[in-house]
């Protein structure tokens, strides 16, 4: 089962390259019922893990946790979580209730001490299951877009300033801010397919936590075919082994603070073969780990971008079957996870919590990961659509606006959570229709400043926004 449209209507063309308009709108139409078929497999695929005893048993904090039937269930919950909540608990609630009754009066069905009494019964790891689930269903049942046959992925971190309560300065701990009083503070980490545009894994930690501990435990979601892009402060001899001995790959960009990168750039070559030793300050974690302490067989590169010189270091060391032209290109594509993460913290409003302990963090953190990937992965068909249908007259491509998808998947997603199987397809349908009026030009080439001195939208939880 795949997404690509391109794949069925490349092959029907007229003569002189001109594409067959009334062939390829009945093979849109077939498709795109397809697809939607595909995308209610997805949800019913969700939707049967929530609703599974074992499901409950395993992620409820106490034994008799979600045993008796309640206004409140454990699928209610994970279905509320993942309504990109941002604004008054009480607001956000009874339009959750009233989406779901398909009603439009609003009634205090649930009081917000009720659900905040409720969530507290769920564990976060819950939601990490249900994304791990969600990306193991697209790898198996779409078609992904992959580079060279590799499962591109970027690893790369962040972070970001929690709410000022008790319990989450207790476990998070306080940090020095450039504005304002010291503040909790958390690192993000994510394991990103920017091809794809899903998050893999993703880690909220205090924020002592290192990127590169972080990164460690991504690996752990690596398979064979897996090519990891890493930004140049992760470098490190035991973080590459540790990709090497889960068979995969990785290509970073390195400080030319190592030795053996500035021999090679004294050395005016465009690229060499190395074997890299490993130093003192790898061998105590590497052992630890259980990681042979043999020499490394890597690959330096040198990129010349204008005025600008960077070092990657790969192992992908076969010249011929990756030669040194693909390389600029390949980095670059690190990039969407930067996107991503303006999309996570302005878009979706991560820092915009809806709690006052750590695990309401958590839970936040995780449901607004999965609720992107799910508005992304139903946005992937959309797009091929598009592409497929592009008009050479049109001066651009044309791609889904993510931010106008997240918010109208914000009132579809409950139903899709709550509504029989038979409806879900209809409810998709829909919504792919709403996706395609809210498209946006893509303008290659684009590039603005980064504005370093930003200051950053601050979320009050005594004064939340009523909508």
């Amino acid at each position: 089962m795949i997404y690509s449209l391109s794949i069925i209507t490349n092959n029907y063309y007229c003569e002189r390259s001109i594409p067959c308009r009334k062939y390829l709108k009945i093979l849109l139409l077939l498709a795109r019922n397809l697809l939607s078929k595909i995308c209610a497999e997805l949800v019913a695929f969700i939707k049967n893990i929530i609703t599974s005893p074992d499901f409950a048993k395993r992620y409820r904090q106490k034994q008799a946790d979600f045993t008796r039937e309640r206004k409140l269930p454990l699928q209610a919950i994970i279905a509320f979580l993942l309504s990109f909540v941002r604004g008054s608990y009480q607001n956000e609630l009874n339009r959750f209730f009233n989406i779901l009754a398909q009603s439009n009066t609003h009634k205090n069905t649930i009081t917000k001490a009720a659900f905040a009494k409720a969530r507290m019964k769920l564990k976060y790891q819950a939601l990490i299951e249900l994304n791990h689930k969600l990306n193991h269903f697209f790898e198996n049942n779409f078609k992904p877009k992959t580079w060279f046959g590799f499962r591109l992925l970027v690893t790369d971190g962040s972070t970001i300033r929690l709410p000022f309560t008790d319990n989450i300065k207790k476990h998070f701990g306080l940090w020095n801010c450039r504005q304002g009083r010291h503040s909790p503070m958390a690192r993000l980490s994510q394991l990103y397919d920017p091809l794809n545009k899903i998050t893999v894994d993703a880690i909220i930690s205090p924020k002592s936590v290192g990127e590169r501990e972080l990164a460690a435990n991504h690996f752990l979601h690596l398979m064979p075919n897996d090519l990891v892009l890493m930004d140049r402060g992760y470098p490190a001899w035991w973080l590459f082994a540790l990709v090497l001995s889960l068979n995969a790959n990785f290509c970073s960009r390195i400080s030319n603070k190592w030795k053996i990168v500035r021999a090679f750039l004294s050395s005016g070559e465009d690229q060499r073969i190395i074997h890299l030793p490993v130093p003192n300050t790898s061998v105590n974690i590497a052992q630890q780990m259980g990681l042979d302490l043999k020499p490394l067989k890597l690959r330096l590169i040198r990129i010349d971008n204008g005025e600008k010189t960077q070092v990657l270091i790969t192992s992908l060391t076969d010249i011929r079957q990756y030669p040194l032209s693909v390389f600029s290109d390949l980095y670059h594509l690190r990039w969407p996870v930067e996107e991503d993460y303006k999309a996570i913290k302005c878009r979706i409003e991560l820092e915009n919590f809806s709690g006052k302990s750590a695990l309401s963090v958590y839970q936040d953190f995780h449901a607004k990961i999965l609720f992107k990937n799910i508005i992304s992965i139903f946005s992937l068909p959309v797009n091929d659509a598009l592409a497929a249908d592009a008009n050479t007259d049109r001066k651009y491509n044309y791609q889904v606006n993510f931010t106008q998808a997240l918010a109208t998947g914000k009132d579809m997603l409950p139903l899709l959570l709550q509504r029989p199987t038979r409806k879900i397809k209809l409810i998709i349908e829909t919504l792919f229709e709403l996706f395609i009026k809210s498209i946006e030009p893509i303008r290659p080439g684009r590039c603005y400043p980064r504005k370093h001195r930003i200051s950053s939208r601050k979320f009050y939880l005594n004064y939340k926004p009523i909508a």
